[in-house]
């Protein structure tokens, strides 16, 4: 893509790159902008993200605590934990503001 894009070479416009690369022309523009301020390996490489996409709702500290609650007693009148359970729990006690069931799913997942 850079060398079609080249001025000296066949000179492409970014639309032209784009339609023959099947790419967006924003993405054209970027590698290119990112060759000629950074060099060959920054434009070849990914763009690393400076942050995640959305931040995480528990620490280490409050992976244990909702750990140490799911090895816990269940509440009465039920016989074991569920994942919707879990996550009321972690706002009634203050843990953090809010939790889905799913992010706690994944954290006992990545800790079974």
């Amino acid at each position: 893509m850079l060398l079609k894009v080249d001025v000296d070479g066949p000179n492409w416009t970014d639309s032209e790159a784009a339609e023959a690369f099947d790419i967006r022309a924003n993405t054209v523009r970027d590698i290119r902008q990112r060759f000629v301020e950074e060099g060959l390996e920054a434009a070849l490489d990914r763009k690393r993200r400076a942050e995640p996409p959305t931040q995480r709702k528990l620490d280490g500290a409050g992976e244990a605590r909702m750990i140490a609650l799911a090895c816990g007693e269940p509440p009465e009148g039920r016989a074991r934990w569920t994942l919707r359970l879990l996550a009321g729990q972690m706002v009634e006690l203050a843990i953090v503001d809010g939790i889905s069931h799913e992010t706690v799913r994944r954290t006992l997942k990545k800790t079974s």
